[in-house]
């Protein structure tokens, strides 16, 4: 057996290097929608959490059971690594075929009962010949949310979780590395939909970004905003709950004045149950407050229909 021998002041720097990723679970799905029927009872959006609870549960029986999903070429996959690209560049991906029997098996699993306006919204994706339903995806992740119906969005974006997830989940590790960009996901390139901030073992007291398509989560350093990378006055915002101090909010704002930006952080050690899709959804009076107050919201959520917390 050969190897680098470390001095000890090596050893202590390497020690001290906290986990570069922390990757989901297989049961990621069923994970997120327990939690959004946890959320549910009394809430002033329990039939929009309860009936993504449902697509979730869709979700996690196409990746249990998925349909052929032909990820990167081997070669594809070297010249990102070469090039210190992430893997599974969305972009990339989301312009060819190779995701869209994701969209079949979704829709095929995915019944939502009494919902007219879910069903309006799935007969359209149905409907959608492949080039329709890959320009309304690229739009999605793109954030030009105006180039596709809202009803879509939601299901499209769970659709494009099950088969980024699937990817990442089958991905050699060898494959996962920084990234020129700390604040875009190192497996896809996509935006984190939230922050989380671990309570556990060698994670305690780190945040790590948390993907808003892949579900990868990637360590990035606290007091520094997630969108322009500033760290100059920095605010934490959150909103008032009876008998709870503020630096015991379970959620957070992480508000910059530089890009008027803000990211929500998710504290596990307040709440280790937290999902940061599920969570998010439930937190939206956070989000209509931080809009009053002129801040804009830079993550996005997926299972979001825009206009739902209207």
């Amino acid at each position: 057996m050969s190897g680098q021998i470390l001095e000890p002041g090596q050893i202590e720097a390497a020690a001290n290097i906290p986990p570069f990723l922390h990757l989901p679970e297989r049961d990621l799905f069923d994970r997120r929608a327990a939690r959004l029927r946890h959320l549910a009872p009394n809430h002033p959006l329990a039939a929009y959490l309860l009936l993504m609870a449902e697509l979730c549960e869709a979700q996690q029986r196409v990746l249990d059971a998925p349909p052929d999903l032909p990820g990167p070429s081997a070669d594809a996959l070297a010249r990102s690594l070469e090039h210190r690209m992430p893997p599974l560049g969305f972009d990339a991906l989301v312009r060819g075929d190779a995701w869209l029997p994701a969209l079949d098996a979704l829709l095929a699993s995915f019944q939502p009962g009494g919902n007219l306006s879910a069903q309006a919204a799935l007969a359209g994706l149905k409907e959608a010949d492949a080039g329709q339903r890959k320009a309304w995806a690229i739009a999605l992740l793109n954030g030009q949310f105006d180039l596709l119906p809202a009803a879509l969005a939601p299901f499209l974006g769970a659709a494009l979780q099950v088969a980024f997830s699937h990817w990442l989940l089958a991905l050699p590790a060898e494959r996962l590395v920084e990234t020129a960009s700390q604040t875009l996901c190192p497996a896809c390139g996509s935006p984190p939909v939230a922050g989380m901030v671990r309570q556990r073992g060698k994670h305690a007291g780190l945040r790590y970004l948390s993907c808003s398509l892949c579900a990868c989560e990637w360590h990035y350093v606290r007091v520094k905003c997630s969108h322009c990378e500033s760290s100059k006055h920095l605010a934490y915002l959150s909103l008032e709950r009876e008998g709870l101090a503020a630096e015991q909010a379970a959620i957070r704002a992480e508000t910059c004045p530089s890009c008027q930006g803000y990211l929500k952080l998710f504290y596990l050690e307040h709440d280790s149950q937290a999902d940061a899709v599920a969570d998010d959804l439930a937190s939206l009076d956070l989000d209509l407050r931080l809009s009053e107050e002129g801040h804009l919201r830079r993550a996005p959520n997926l299972l979001l229909a825009p206009g739902a917390g209207d």
